[in-house]
Formats: structure tokens, sequence, C-alpha cells
């Protein structure tokens, strides 16, 4: 069975190479022809991964009626989901997995809301857990969560996106693996704020404990079920983000707590999550503390050290 990856960013190539490498033909869609062309020439990602090479089950596109099989991998920037889908109307029907994790600025929507608005015959379901894409493309160990809610189709996917290297977990609670995934980024920005700021790792402790806290209140009152959050989609997600330079959400917010220019290139997905999370927790009425603080700290109405002040200086509760 084929497999296509709608995306050639650095993640989008790395599950190419996994699934090429264990044996299954995958079709891999640029929207670049240039890179695509270069890609499919050279047999590697010179801009995203220049070390990895494309194994010969991998076939490099951006003609995206070259797109094979009935399952496609979405691994496009989560802000621009929506738009991918909108201009590749053949997807509709297919199995449309989201690769991505966030939630959308101006719906407010995540990864399996917009698949079922947009593409509306999909079987829609999602990949998130903790990893990179430089990890999973050397062939080192990585496990993720594939959420689902039709179990049949989920067996289906976890056989066929099974490698060596990548062991996949089943779940049907599609709500707890995407939000799990989208707040985790929010967390990793906070905790690089306070390293960059000089906070200590106490701080950053207590930030990851807390934020956990923030994620699980918003994820249950959005229907999910809590030991999905304690599992690989949210815990564990939480703990690789937060601690590592190889997150690019936890070096931007690094490079806010050092108060050092960004490069402007790079996606920072939880920034305009943190935005859009804030918007919809104020809408249940759900405390979320932490991604008040990022928002401010984004807006520049805070800096690092005024935003921890504020939230130690919440009244005392019980944990």
């Amino acid at each position: 069975m084929s497999v296509s990856v709608l995306g050639a960013g650095a993640f989008g190539t790395s599950l190419a190479i996994s699934l090429g490498l264990g044996g299954v033909p995958v079709t891999l869609w640029s929207r670049d022809p240039s890179q695509a062309k270069a890609m499919q020439e050279s047999r590697e990602n010179a801009l995203r991964l220049p070390s990895a090479k494309l194994p010969d089950a991998v076939k490099v596109t951006s003609d995206l009626n070259e797109l094979q099989g009935d399952v496609v991998l979405l691994a496009v920037p989560m802000q621009k989901l929506r738009a991918a889908l909108e201009a590749a109307p053949m997807l509709d029907g297919k199995t449309l997995v989201a690769c991505c994790k966030g939630i959308e600025l101006t719906s407010g929507q995540g990864p399996i809301e917009i698949i079922q608005s947009v593409a509306a015959n999909a079987t829609p379901a999602i990949l998130t857990g903790p990893s990179f894409a430089a990890d999973i493309a050397k062939g080192l160990p990585t496990a993720l969560t594939l959420a689902c809610e039709d179990e049949h189709a989920l067996q289906s996917l976890q056989a066929l996106l099974m490698t060596p290297n990548l062991r996949i977990y089943r779940s049907t609670d599609t709500v707890g693996a995407s939000i799990g995934g989208a707040l985790k980024n929010v967390m990793a920005i906070a905790c690089g704020a306070a390293m960059g700021a000089g906070l200590g790792e106490s701080a950053r402790a207590s930030l990851i404990t807390r934020g956990f806290a923030e994620m699980n209140r918003m994820a249950t009152a959005m229907g999910a079920q809590a030991d999905t959050l304690a599992g690989l989609s949210g815990f564990g997600d939480l703990i690789l983000t937060c601690t590592s330079e190889q997150s690019r959400n936890y070096s931007y917010g690094l490079s806010l707590g050092r108060a050092e220019t960004f490069d402007a290139n790079i996606t920072v997905e939880g920034a305009a999550t943190a935005r859009a999370t804030l918007a919809r927790a104020e809408a249940l009425k759900i405390d979320m503390p932490i991604t008040q603080a990022v928002v401010a700290l984004l807006d520049q109405k805070l800096n690092v050290r005024e935003a921890m002040s504020q939230l130690l200086a919440r009244p005392p509760k019980k944990e």
C-alpha cells in the first residue's frame, strides 16, 4: 500500500524517509517545483535535512495529481493547513492524517476540525507526540500517538505507519491528541522565555507542571479523556518540547527571554496557537494563566520577569 506526504519540510521528509526505508512506496509533495526537482535528483532535502538520503521508495513531485494511495499525511504548517486542503480537492474521500500541531488563529479550530470542514468525505486522523524530524530521519527510535475516531481505519493506519524506528500507539481520542500537541508549544515558549531570562531550572519545572494542568483543563472541557494527555501526545511531547533547543517554540521563547531577535523565517506554531487558545479559553471560562502570560509576552505588554511575578502573585490554591 502506498502513502503520500503533503509537505516536504523537515517533518514531512523525515516521515517519507522512515516509511520508505520500511518498504512503503511514498510520494512526497513539495509546493515548490524547483525544490521537488532538486530533491528528486539529489535524493536529499538540502535545505531542511541535508544529511539524510531519500530511499528509492520515495518519489518527490510538485504535482498534486501525482499523489498516490488512499492515505495522505498532511505535513504542512498548522496555519496553512486549510489553504493546502482547499487547493487539493482531490484529497476529499481519502484518509487524511494531520501531522501538524496547533490551533488555527482565524477559526479556533484544530487539525481534525479543519479536515472535517474542508474535506467532509475524508476520514480524519492525527499523528502526534514527542518527535524531532532529524531523529526520525536518522532512524532513531521514536514513539508517536495516532488518533482517529474510526477504529477500523485506525488499526489499518497503525499497521501501515509502523516502521523499524517508529512505534505507533493508537487512540480514538482525537480531541485529546490534538489539544496536547497544540498546547505543549505554548508551554515551550513559556519555558524557553524563563530559561532565557535566567529564571532557572526550578522555574522551568514549575511551568511544565502547571502548564500540564492547563492543558488538562482545556482538553477535558472540550471533551477529551484525561489519560490521553498523560500519554505521548500530551505529557511526552510537553517534556521534549520544553527541554530541548531543537524545539523551535522553546528556542523562540529563549530569544524572548534574552531580548534577542528570532529568525522570522522559522515557523513558531505556538505563537498563533497561544492567541487562539486564550480566545477559546475565555469563551469557555477556563483559567489559563500561563497561556495568558505567553500572549502578554508576544504582545510586549509584559517582560518575562513581570510575567513570572504575576504568576507567583496569584491567590493561593489547592493543587
